[in-house]
């Protein structure tokens, strides 16, 4: 079984459910080691498993089978727990092209191979040379980004490779970057005594974590680091003459920055040292993350939804959990988190339409107008005009009112359009994971099959073939389809 490393808000749940499934877990922080009677290796983990940026899922990146492996566990914990493969891992070489150039850096159009598309955004900072649209680059992903988020894969212009002991990077020397000066001190000596140093070419960067190392892992991450860096730099320069070019028009010995010519940027990746997959946890999957975490340490209900709300929601559960011992089988506190976190009436709140390919559409923002106790929050929202509501065949016309009912918990929400007069335009039910009601968004992944109610009364149920599509794809599970549509057939019964 492969080590795993876990951080983030979800590290005590996939630590219970890693362990569970007979992985080992390695450089677990000190709460993971207070709450588990378990023995934590320090050994270079095979995978790293870190929460997104915007606290809705996971991704893990390392070795490929260790990935896949790690995988099984993420998407175990409920029926809405979806994963993608990530086509930017952090250490991955990348050919591209600039397409446009912003005030601190370029984006960069990314040959991810497969017939995928990627961006990323390259600082100036990060490259030698200047950088103008059309340039032909080639880059290394320094951190990935979650496909559901606004955010590009962040890029550099210059190789750094290794893992959570040692990194190496172009250059000669070394460094410890440790934030205890004693300890960074104490660890240059062993360094020193055991004539651990890079080869020529490389600088080593040791990190914090290589202090508590014993000798034995320090020799031993040090020469992982140096036979992945002269494979990874291999792999830059495999083709005769390729460079990349720097301020002088010299090439900067690693391969990577602006090519000298267009005619080198490769189709695939160039390197691919670490395989990765983004993992989005939806509310039934949040509810089972709380039973696994549950099983090492007091719990409230709604742990992780709440969590994944914001930064200050956040610190509200852990002062909650540990002030008092919480009811595991009371319901979730909706209204007690909205009151204190939002949202409340007259907040604006956006619609984010998940895919579940991975992508994330935001429908728009709307005001806030009611918001009820039993986990309903109304929001209404008013309409430009021209085109029509898909699926009900109606004209969009200006000054059209949207009124959401989006109900904590549910299957499904509609949404009822009415002209100026108050008149029923019609009313398009959204089938779709259970809804998310977080302070600035209401969150869910659309299942595809819905259900219409036209302005003459007429209810059609619509879109089950792309449903079917989306399951022959592989981008949503059997289970989750099934759901779908026994929930589309009993609205279709109730309109």
């Amino acid at each position: 079984m492969p080590r795993a490393r876990v951080r983030g808000i979800y590290a005590t749940a996939l630590t219970a459910r890693l362990l569970d499934s007979g992985h080992e877990v390695v450089d677990a922080s000190p709460p993971i080691r207070r709450r588990f009677d378990a023995a934590f290796g320090t050994e270079p983990p095979d995978v790293r498993v870190g929460t997104s940026a915007d606290r809705q899922g996971v991704g893990a990146h390392g070795d490929p089978d260790a990935v896949d492996a790690v995988r099984e566990v993420l998407t175990g914990a409920g029926r809405d727990a979806l994963a993608w493969p990530d086509p930017t891992p952090p250490g991955a070489v990348l050919d591209g092209e600039v397409t446009e150039t912003l005030g601190g850096g370029a984006v960069v159009d990314l040959r991810v191979g497969d017939g995928a598309a990627a961006e990323g955004y390259l600082p100036y900072g990060d490259v030698d040379a200047r950088i103008e649209s059309g340039d032909p680059v080639r880059t290394q992903v320094r951190e990935s980004a979650a496909p559901w988020t606004d955010r590009r894969p962040e890029l550099a212009g210059e190789l750094r490779v290794g893992g959570d002991l040692v990194a190496l990077e172009p250059g000669s020397g070394t460094r410890v970057d440790a934030r205890n000066d004693e300890a960074a001190r104490e660890l240059s000596g062993m360094l020193d005594l055991l004539d651990l140093e890079p080869p020529a070419g490389w600088r080593a960067v040791w990190q914090p974590s290589a202090v508590d190392a014993d000798t034995e892992a320090l020799t031993a991450g040090l020469d992982a680091a140096v036979a992945a860096a002269e494979e990874l730099r291999a792999a830059t320069e495999s083709e005769e003459g390729t460079g990349a070019a720097g301020g002088d028009g010299e090439s900067d010995g690693a391969g990577l920055g602006v090519l000298d010519d267009r005619s080198r940027l490769r189709d695939a990746p160039v390197a691919v040292p670490n395989a990765g997959v983004w993992a989005w946890f939806g509310r039934e999957s949040r509810s089972g993350l709380d039973d696994a975490r549950r099983t090492a340490t007091a719990t409230m209900p709604g742990h992780h939804r709440v969590k994944a709300g914001s930064a200050d929601a956040s610190g509200g559960v852990d002062l909650a959990e540990a002030l008092c011992d919480p009811d595991p089988d009371a319901e979730f506190p909706f209204a007690v988190v909205a009151d204190a976190f939002g949202p409340r009436e007259g907040d604006a709140l956006r619609i984010d339409h998940g895919k579940p390919d991975g992508r994330l559409i935001t429908l728009g923002e709307g005001t806030v107008t009611a918001v009820d106790v039993d986990g309903t929050v109304t929001v209404e929202r008013e309409m430009t005009g021209g085109g029509s509501y898909d699926g009900l065949g109606v004209a969009r016309e200006a000054g059209d009112v949207a009124e959401t009912s989006l109900k904590e918990g549910r299957w499904w929400y509609p949404t009822t359009y009415r002209g100026r007069d108050g008149t029923v335009r019609g009313t398009y039910v959204n089938v779709c994971t259970p809804v998310e009601v977080f302070p600035d968004a209401a969150r869910y992944v659309d299942l595809h099959v819905d259900v219409v109610k036209r302005p003459d009364g007429r209810v059609e149920r619509v879109d089950d073939d792309a449903l079917d599509e989306s399951v022959a794809a592989g981008h949503t599970p059997e289970p989750l389809a099934e759901k779908a549509r026994s929930v589309a057939s009993a609205l279709e019964k109730a309109l």
